[in-house]
């Protein structure tokens, strides 16, 4: 309902968009899409190799809601940037000056790679489909309380998650 989502950190990315501002952004945004309003947050996951994609941590799932992450583990590599996420969401309105219903969900907390590299694990980069939503999942103790979480916000969808772990870290999302 013309309002976007967007990490300042991607976007604004000099390898991006470089010489762009963030006013021109919404310009083209705007024009591109029909956005009344770009709601723009920092920056995205620890080592997003998508220059911290806003799809990793925060989505519209209804007018007005957005569902993002709340740290898990206390070694959560993204706990800083989680809670400053959901504390920005809070203080947001929509374009149609509706204050932002934020709902959390687990984060996977910290998931390694091979190599013992911290990859960008996220449960809100989950895929809709027209009577499922695909959850992607790591193998770590919070990804059946993202499922169930996710299924709430979806009725009438079958939510299920999908062990993502191997594409994550060759990747994929």
């Amino acid at each position: 309902e013309d309002t976007l989502l967007r990490t300042r950190q991607c976007l604004l990315n000099p390898n991006r968009n470089p010489g762009m501002t963030q006013q021109a952004l919404e310009a083209g945004l705007g024009e591109a899409l029909g956005a009344q309003r770009v709601l723009w947050l920092g920056d995205g996951l620890l080592n997003d190799h998508t220059d911290g994609h806003v799809d990793n941590v925060a989505r519209f799932v209804a007018p007005g809601v957005v569902v993002c992450m709340r740290p898990s583990g206390a070694d959560d590599p993204n706990r800083e940037v989680l809670e400053t996420l959901a504390q920005a969401l809070a203080g947001m309105t929509d374009a149609r000056g509706r204050r932002l219903k934020v709902v959390q969900i687990p984060s996977p907390g910290r998931v390694e790679g091979e190599s013992g590299l911290v990859i960008p694990a996220s449960y809100v980069n989950f895929y809709i489909a027209n009577r499922a939503v695909v959850v992607p999942t790591y193998g770590t103790p919070y990804d059946t309380q993202a499922v169930e979480d996710l299924g709430r916000l979806f009725p009438g969808r079958r939510t299920v998650g999908i062990y993502a772990k191997p594409i994550l870290a060759n990747g994929g999302g």
